[in-house]
């Protein structure tokens, strides 16, 4: 063919014919790749990474005092009780187990007399990146280095590094979880002066803490190292709950899944069920309305239909009302209703390893997770009590009252099923097994030998 007929043909193509020649197709979708990427794109989501470094005798401090009981008005629980290295920063219960209890993980066992802690103990993995809101009710919030908004009867001081300093003042002051009960006496029968304190004197339940623990020599020691020049008079919990925080960002920040490297643009990274569940993910289903950004979650609230399991919380109990507690509490507007049943979608990183799962631990696998989420009223109407643990089945609230009330506010986007097929749901959960990192699956690293106070680190 000359050079003049081969242009003439090429011109033909173009127009859909010459001879020998055949009319293009329809046009073919994007590649899964350039479509997964664009929803992410869109979605906000973008690699983690380390955390900044952090002053390594503040980290020495704060892991001591995460696994030290002396923390605890009957110096028997720490705060890695609930949120365990063994268990990826949480215990594995579907309620968490306060004072009074024992034993560790999920075989620990409620004391005498004792109730549940309302809510599901959150990992600590990855909570350095530092959301805007904290808890599963959000009751504390803000940026940087404040100042945070908490309950309205804490006034929080001043000096907190970040979010997750100020929510590590808080678990000290719970009757339930860490102070105890006017009247307990401590592991050695001596009286519990932390819990003979009024509440409204949480300010002394912090002074109680301090003197405490700077009466142990080695943390004197301790705390002048993390904090040279400050007098020991001027030192305050908050300086403890920095180093907490300080502690938890660098030893629980996981931040190498297959998810993060394929981000990293590491197409490779992710299998093929693991891509098709996120294009689900982030397209056509609605769970980036919540698990967005560079958290995938946490900055936001909904109800989404979770069975009520538990003593509940304040003025709602038996019942969990959520962030309409908070909303009541804190803010004159919105409506504390518009909030009923509402809890913070936590952000999804390592999730695979941090069941059982929703603020109240009502199901034990991200397959359970997914199913309910495929169809929420059904769910809720037809849940299975057999997934609690046999001490909590008793406390579900399944009456046909309920279900009504958390379904009047239900989020709008899951009032109807999303008829996910068999596959679909099998992608979705391999989506969510790729955001686990494989260093998180051992942290029993973080666990130290002994702690100053001498108090057994487990039992």
């Amino acid at each position: 063919m000359s050079r003049h007929g081969l242009a003439a043909c090429l011109g033909l193509l173009a127009l859909g014919g010459c001879e020998g020649g055949s009319p293009p197709g329809p046009p073919t979708e994007p590649g899964i790749d350039q479509q997964l990427r664009q929803q992410l794109t869109q979605g906000g989501v973008v690699p983690i990474g380390p955390m900044p470094a952090q002053n390594p005798a503040l980290v020495a401090l704060g892991q001591a005092l995460m696994f030290d009981k002396i923390l605890s008005g009957n110096r028997d629980i720490s705060c890695a009780t609930c949120h365990d290295p063994l268990h990826h920063g949480t215990d594995g219960l579907s309620l968490a187990i306060g004072t009074g209890g024992t034993g560790m993980g999920p075989g620990r066992q409620l004391g005498s007399g004792r109730q549940f802690v309302p809510r599901n103990a959150p990992s600590m993995l990855n909570q350095g990146l530092r959301p805007f809101y904290l808890f599963w009710d959000g009751r504390v919030s803000g940026f940087g280095a404040g100042p945070f908004t908490s309950p309205p009867d804490v006034v929080l001081p001043s000096g907190l590094s970040n979010i997750l300093a100020a929510q590590a003042m808080l678990p000290v002051l719970n009757r339930r979880e860490m102070r105890g009960d006017s009247g307990d006496v401590d592991r050695f029968g001596s009286l519990n002066e932390l819990a003979q304190l009024p509440d409204s004197q949480y300010a002394e339940v912090w002074r109680a803490i301090m003197k405490r623990l700077l009466g142990i020599p080695e943390y004197a020691v301790r705390f002048g190292a993390a904090y040279p020049g400050t007098p020991a008079g001027a030192l305050g919990f908050q300086h403890a709950a920095n180093a907490i925080a300080a502690f938890l960002m660098q030893g629980f920040s996981r931040y190498d899944s297959p998810f993060d490297r394929y981000l990293h643009r590491d197409d490779a990274a992710l299998t093929p069920e693991a891509k098709r569940g996120a294009t689900l993910f982030f397209g056509r289903l609605p769970c980036a309305q919540c698990h967005n950004g560079p958290l995938l979650g946490g900055q936001r609230f909904a109800n989404v239909g979770v069975p009520q399991v538990g003593p509940g919380v304040g003025k709602g109990a038996p019942l969990d009302l959520g962030r309409a507690e908070v909303v009541a509490q804190q803010f004159p507007v919105p409506s504390p209703s518009s909030y009923r049943f509402a809890f913070r979608p936590p952000p999804l990183r390592n999730v695979e390893l941090t069941a059982p799962y929703m603020h109240d631990g009502v199901y034990p696998t991200l397959e359970a997770v997914v199913r309910h989420y495929n169809d929420v009223p059904t769910a809720l109407r037809t849940y299975d009590v057999t997934q609690l643990d046999p001490a909590l089945r008793g406390m579900y609230h399944g009456d046909q009252a309920t279900i009504t009330d958390v379904l009047s506010t239900l989020e709008w986007r899951f009032r109807t099923p999303l008829n996910l097929t068999d596959g679909e749901r099998s992608d979705l959960v391999a989506f969510l097994k790729s955001l686990t990192d494989p260093a998180a699956r051992d942290l029993a690293s973080l666990i130290p030998a002994s702690v100053p106070s001498g108090l057994p680190v487990r039992e």
